[in-house]
């Protein structure tokens, strides 16, 4: 009887932490935790193109990159240093044009992007 009780209370207690505020979310959560989730990326004769999430303010700055040079391989990952706070009417997206000086990374050199790929499926999504 007590064991049954103990447990109960448990499971309880479980479900009142979830029950907490949850924290603003530009993008769907991914398993990957810290790295932003993309709508797309083109690399180019200059740069490489990422589209993010954005609610009106999302600017490059926000974001900081990591790269890792293994071999001929050249990995990198983009995680967002601040979040987009701004009020707009209706969630969005934004295409953000990262040099290759600004990434460290050399031109027309393979780069294998860490980030997960996301389906856009209109604002407000």
């Amino acid at each position: 009887m007590l064991t049954r009780r103990l447990a109960l209370t448990a499971a309880l207690l479980l479900l009142a932490g979830c029950a907490s505020a949850p924290r603003p979310v530009l993008a769907p959560a991914t398993p990957l935790g810290e790295l932003e989730p993309l709508y797309g990326a083109q690399a180019g004769r200059l740069g490489l193109t990422v589209r993010v999430a954005s609610n009106g303010c999302t600017r490059k700055e926000d974001f900081a990159h990591f790269v890792e040079r293994r071999g001929e391989g050249t990995t990198l990952a983009f995680g967002r240093k601040r979040l987009d706070d701004c009020k707009s009417f209706a969630m969005g997206q934004v295409s953000l044009v990262f040099t290759y000086d600004e990434l460290g990374v050399e031109a027309g050199a393979p780069i294998f992007l860490l980030n997960p790929m996301v389906a856009w499926t209109g604002p407000g999504s």
